[in-house]
This record gives structure tokens, C-alpha cells and sequence, in this order.
């Protein structure tokens, strides 16, 4: 049985609400190429970039906001909410709430996920965490 995009979509929202990088196995091919730098191409570089996410927001929780489905692709809008109490893409822990808010978009070939694009909001999660300043002036 394939399994279909919503499916994977669901599945890596599980993976995301259970912090268990393991199950990339389930929605991520072996020969996934990810368009984005801080994750490199391969399903075991996709399981080692989550493994270290949920280092440094260990208590994170991801909602599933919009999903489309087009022909082969799968556009998903996702709001992550957690605490940075651990290192997080060299960020020292601070401590503080954090709110990351994605656009991906997948290809899917042979029922799992085989390419992936996205667009974060990393400026605002480095002002949350204290690596950039705020924006503007004070007063």
C-alpha cells in the first residue's frame, strides 16, 4: 500500500510531537535532497539534524496550520512552540520561548518524501533566543 501525502504529512508531524527522529524512516527517502542549509542531503543527515532540533527544544510541539496537496507535491504551514534549553544550530541555550513558523514543501516519489524546500522565520527565532538584537528603536 503507498502510503499517501497526507499521510506523510502526518507522520512528520508525529515525528515532530514525539521527538523520535527515528521515524523519519517512515515519510523520508534515503536519497532525500533537502534545500536548505543547515541540513544536509540523505535521510540519516534528516535524522541527525531532528535528533539535534529536539536537543535544544526538548519540550517543542509542532502544529500542522494548512496542507495542500498538488500532484506530486506537499505544502505544509507549520508553527513549532518550545523552550530553548538546549543548544539549538550552534545557539547556547537561553532559556527562553520560542516560536518558528515554516512553509515546506515536499516532492513525493515511491510514497515517501524525496526533495524538500522550506522558509522559516530564523531571523525572529535568533531575536527570541538572543543571538540578533530586536528590530528598531527603543522609544
Amino acid at each position: 500500500m503507498t502510503t499517501s501525502a497526507h499521510q506523510l504529512a502526518g507522520l512528520f508531524v508525529e515525528m515532530s510531537n514525539t521527538h523520535d527522529p527515528d521515524l523519519v524512516d517512515r515519510f523520508v527517502a534515503e536519497d532525500y535532497v533537502n534545500h536548505n542549509d543547515f541540513v544536509a542531503d540523505g535521510r540519516e543527515a534528516n535524522r541527525q539534524f531532528w535528533a539535534a532540533f529536539f536537543t535544544g527544544l526538548p519540550d517543542v510541539t509542532v502544529t500542522m496550520e494548512d496542507l495542500i496537496v498538488s500532484g506530486d507535491r506537499v505544502v505544509g504551514r507549520f508553527i513549532y512552540r518550545g523552550t530553548h534549553t538546549g543548544d539549538l544550530l550552534g545557539i547556547p541555550a537561553s532559556g527562553r520561548p520560542v516560536e518558528m513558523r515554516s512553509i515546506d514543501i515536499w516532492r513525493v516519489g515511491n510514497g515517501m518524501f524525496v526533495e524538500h524546500w522550506d522558509e522559516l522565520n530564523l531571523m525572529q527565532v535568533f531575536q527570541q533566543v538572543g543571538a540578533l538584537p530586536p528590530l528598531g528603536g527603543a522609544g
